[in-house]
């Protein structure tokens, strides 16, 4: 059976190759082809001016490439292309209460959300030299309970073979950052100085996202949802299971963390919205399922 990444990246070639579009590889002519030759031929649509500089502020420099080096967005299992794919069409559109409560933050009939950032940063302290990033972020009206909604997007880097970094010992000295999270601040010690619990997620930057969500705004004004992509087999099924342990820690400490993949999220979106919005449901159910 393919791992998860490899079903992941030849999945994404083969869309890309029925479609026509032209394939480079990661180093320009060399490396496997699996980037597209021009950023736009990986959206299903353009980047909004106000997206691009945001991902161009951002930590993740997804849109930064040469002709021989392409950008992180232009591959087709890139996390960060497929989070403009699901989040900026509702975002241009002006319907991110839809897409709000398509993610399970909120009911349908809410009017909570009034923006989307793309790459917004956190500060936990000023002496953390690169503070966390998050993918999207949902801000909210006064009427809202949250004053933030936030999404970690995954794609692939979940199957990648890597092992994610654990959480440095910075993090840990400073004891105020824990304050009623002691079952994180429990794992963070056990995933210090190396990750050897999760295999598959990356609880370090969830923790993280969740210490600067915690000094930005509160722990009870955030909810976080991680996003992420299921395959089949064993990769798919501990991915799942890490998934609910983290969970498990999270919610134990009162943080309103959430998990959803992206096919429970793109079959709500087609439930509801297909009728109104056929092309980017066609596009998102042909693409990523």
């Amino acid at each position: 059976m393919l791992s998860g990444y490899e079903y992941i990246v030849s999945k994404q070639i083969q869309w890309a190759n029925n479609r026509n579009i032209p394939l480079i590889g990661s180093k320009g002519r060399r490396g496997r082809p699996a980037y597209t030759l021009d950023l736009d031929q990986n959206l299903f649509e353009p980047l909004l001016e106000e997206n691009k500089i945001q991902f161009l502020n951002g930590n993740g420099k997804e849109i930064l490439g040469t002709q021989e080096s392409p950008a992180k967005m232009q591959a087709l299992h890139s996390s960060s292309a497929l989070g403009v794919n699901v989040f900026q069409y509702w975002q241009k559109r002006g319907l991110i209460n839809e897409i709000a409560a398509a993610c399970g933050f909120c009911k349908r009939t809410s009017n909570y959300s009034k923006s989307i950032v793309f790459e917004e940063t956190f500060d936990i302290k000023t002496e953390f030299i690169i503070p966390p990033h998050i993918d999207v972020v949902f801000h909210n009206n006064d009427s809202s309970p949250y004053k933030l909604f936030a999404v970690e997007c995954k794609f692939s880097e979940a199957y990648g073979g890597r092992a994610h970094g654990g959480l440095k010992s910075k993090y840990l000295a400073d004891k105020n950052l824990w304050t009623g999270l002691s079952a994180l601040e429990e794992l963070a010690h056990e995933i210090n100085p190396d990750d050897k619990r999760y295999n598959y997620l990356h609880a370090a930057q969830l923790i993280k996202h969740i210490l600067g969500l915690t000094a930005g705004v509160g722990k009870n004004k955030f909810r976080l949802l991680y996003l992420w992509y299921d395959v089949l087999g064993k990769d798919g099924a501990f991915h799942r299971e890490e998934v609910e342990d983290f969970t498990r820690i999270a919610t134990s400490d009162g943080v309103r963390f959430h998990a959803m993949t992206y096919h429970e999220l793109i079959i709500t979106l087609d439930r509801y919205y297909r009728d109104d919005h056929p092309g980017v449901i066609k596009y998102l159910t042909e693409r990523y399922f």
